[in-house]
């Protein structure tokens, strides 16, 4: 089986744009290449922009670093139609279009997932920030960019502050202590089944938990009514992931909330889980 894990030319090696988490593309190539070739496989990673491509050499396009999409977002869902029309795509074009706009929390809330309380707004002005600070009843919000990924355009707001510009539709949610108490909570699921889990921890004075942000991660074993939580999120689906990640927040309560289901290019913590390589590569042997 020949796999190509799709890129950015900002997370392939030798570029003079390279992003500073690139390494974790890195990983995620050694883990994989190392599982494939033990069973007679290859894996080219290859950027999504790449004129030169040809889809159809490929058994199968595995959404991988792909970190810059969400600023290019057409052109990237053309380039994946035209994928779908060459080879197995995964994941597939209309659940990538589905989940790249944050409103499909929405949807999962209407099925029957627990999700943080969440306000939709195309211009997060002043008004409707204050607003929001008396709907939910607390004095500090988070703003994140409804198409977007890892933090980028994401504030932290407290009541009486300046309002920052946010030119880009956002969701306001009340911001939960328990990101800085307990951390984040993110369970890797391949071909529909749980793998592994990590807790995610932001470092000192930050509350974001990216590794970009100096986050850190370490793997944990959740209890079965977590895992069931985390299950939920990912059958609730119209069909199942190849790969899913699905971060989770604590609530109040103790039970958790979904903040985000990731299905389009999230890291899936190889090191922390080195059997997530042969874990793709069996659920490949049957979907391809």
């Amino acid at each position: 089986m020949h796999l190509c894990y799709l890129a950015c030319q900002a997370t392939l090696p030798g570029s003079l744009t390279r992003r500073v988490d690139a390494y974790e593309h890195d990983q995620m190539i050694e883990n994989l290449r190392a599982a494939f070739e033990v069973k007679g496989g290859r894996v080219t990673a290859v950027s999504w922009d790449d004129p030169a491509a040809d889809w159809s050499l490929y058994d199968a396009v595995m959404i991988g670093t792909t970190w810059d999409y969400h600023d290019r977002l057409d052109e990237f869902l053309a380039v994946l139609a035209e994928i779908e029309t060459k080879t197995k795509l995964f994941n597939s074009r209309s659940l990538v279009e589905w989940n790249c706009h944050k409103r499909y929390l929405k949807d999962l809330s209407e099925r029957g997932i627990a999700t943080i309380p969440t306000l939709w707004v195309d211009k997060a002005t002043p008004a409707f920030v204050a607003s929001a600070f008396d709907q939910f009843g607390c004095d500090t919000l988070v703003a994140k960019r409804q198409v977007g990924a890892g933090g980028e355009g994401q504030h932290r707001l407290q009541r009486g502050e300046v309002v920052p510009d946010m030119p880009s539709p956002m969701k306001i949610q009340p911001f939960m202590d328990n990101i800085l108490k307990e951390g984040e909570i993110s369970f890797i699921f391949v071909g529909g089944k749980y793998v592994f889990a990590l807790l995610k921890t932001a470092a000192e004075g930050e509350y974001r938990i990216q590794s970009c942000y100096g986050g850190q991660e370490q793997v944990i074993t959740p209890t079965a009514a977590d895992i069931a939580a985390a299950s939920k999120a990912v059958t609730a689906l119209d069909e199942i992931p190849l790969y899913a990640r699905v971060d989770m927040l604590r609530g109040a309560d103790g039970a958790l909330l979904l903040m985000e289901l990731e299905l389009i290019e999230p890291f899936l913590y190889p090191v922390q889980g080195p059997e997530l390589g042969a874990r793709v590569f069996e659920a490949l042997e049957v979907l391809v």
